[in-house]
Order: C-alpha cells, then structure tokens, then sequence
C-alpha cells in the first residue's frame, strides 16, 4: 500500500536506537526526509551514516524546552517546514512502589511526559503550517493497566495518551492530527527486555505464554509500520486515536 508519504519532512526525538530508529528507517523507506534527535552525537551519527542522505541529525534533550526550540529552529533552517512529529524518548525506568519520592516523579516526567510535550510545543507552528500534518506520540500499554511497570512511568505515559486525546479537537482546526501508538512488550537488542532474557529467559517465556495472546515479543518495525501508517493521508480521519499494538495483552479498552 503506498502511504503516500514520499517527500514529506519527519522530525522523530529518540530516534538513535530502538523504536525510534525502526520509526525513522521506515520514513526513510517511504521516500521521506528525516530528521533524528538524542543526547548524543555518536550513535546519532550511526544511524545517520547507516541511512544515508535522507537523514538529519540533531542532538538535543527533548526533556529541555530550549533544546527542542532549538532543534526547531535548525529544521526551519534546513529544510523549511515540518510535515510530521513522532515523539518517541521514553525510559521505563523507576523505584519500586511506594518509593517514588518528589525528584523521582519529576526526573519520570520529564523524560516520558514533557519530552513529549515540550517538542510538540515548538514544532506545532511550523505544523501548521504544513497543513495537514500530522503528530504521532509513542505512549506504552503501561498507561491502560497496571501491569507492574513503575508507578511514575505507567502515571505519565497515561498522561501522554490522555493530552493526545485532548488536544485533537483544537489541533484538527488547524489542520492537525495527532494519535497516540501505545506499543506492548517489544524486543530491542539491549534494552530492558533482552537483560530479562539474559537474567531468567524461561520466566520471560512463561510471561509471555500466558500473558501474551500471540505468545511472542513484539519487533520495533512493526511499532514503525503502525506509526507510518497513522501519520500518513491513508490514516486521514483519524485524530486522538490511541493504537494499542501488543499482541493482545491489554485487557480493557482505552476510553
């Protein structure tokens, strides 16, 4: 299906590893411009050299709103405009329940809630812009149910999902979409869950063969095919939509 994304500009925060690289190689397959941001040059630079020309790279700490103000203004220098937002820094991260002190939610938010909303702040001018244009936010199951994640982690990404919601009404009028993909257990080689492998593979398995209707991890593809697809005008009427993509752990709806 061709999404009918080629030659459109993206801006994806997080993009040096993990979801956010899958996210930001899957608009470069569709002909896109990407732009990538992290803390820190080196890997960026990995991934730039890995994509080639289509690639940009800027780093910045999304959780600074000078930061993501400045990365907006090296985009606007660069390329002109701004077609599409994904927002995708996030750290599962945390103290155990009940340990959770003022810092800790402030330090938690800042990287899974503000880092979100700081970037949507500076770019939404330059969205508008762009009209239509579209904003995708990577928000996570831990903010439908409590799954045993962190307290501080499953409160902001629920917080994220939520504005997602809120903001779609005012943001279609300026000819703005915006959705959420709320991605289940996906394995990234390095991250938290290839250490649980490491540390205990058959209570992993055993999670997984019961929790997990289709038994299996997800892959950072296919939380990037998802997110090409609702960023793209194939995805045209959908705005404040949160897309669970999980293999079918959740339970429950999201409202």
């Amino acid at each position: 299906m061709d999404l009918y994304l080629r030659d459109k500009h993206v801006l994806v925060t997080g993009g040096s590893r993990g979801i956010g690289e899958a996210i930001a190689r899957a608009f470069v397959a569709e002909g896109c411009t990407v732009a990538i941001t992290g803390r820190s040059e080196q890997p960026l630079a990995a991934v730039q050299h890995s994509m080639g020309s289509g690639c940009d790279i800027y780093v910045a700490d999304a959780s600074d709103t000078h930061s993501c103000f400045g990365v907006v203004d090296s985009v606007r220098k660069d390329r002109g405009r701004l077609d599409i937002l994904v927002t995708c820094v996030g750290s599962g991260a945390s103290v155990p329940p009940g340990q959770e002190t003022v810092d800790e939610w402030r330090r938690v938010l800042d990287v899974n809630l503000l880092s979100a909303t700081n970037m949507i702040e500076a770019c939404l001018p330059l969205l508008e812009h762009s009209s239509p244009s579209s904003i995708i936010c990577i928000s996570s199951i831990c903010g439908h149910e409590a799954l045993g994640a962190p307290v501080t982690y499953s409160a902001a990404k629920s917080a994220l999902a939520m504005a997602v919601k809120c903001w779609s009404r005012s943001f279609a009028m300026k000819g703005v979409r915006i959705n959420a993909v709320s991605p289940g257990n996906i394995f990234v080689a390095g991250g938290m869950w290839d250490r649980k492998m490491q540390q205990d593979p058959m209570g992993v398995r055993a999670m997984l063969q019961s929790e997990v209707p289709m038994q299996r991890f997800g892959e950072p593809a296919e939380i990037a095919a998802a997110t090409a697809f609702l960023a793209s005008q194939r995805a045209s009427f959908i705005t404040g939509a949160n897309l669970v993509v999980d293999g079918g752990q959740t339970r429950g709806p999201w409202w």
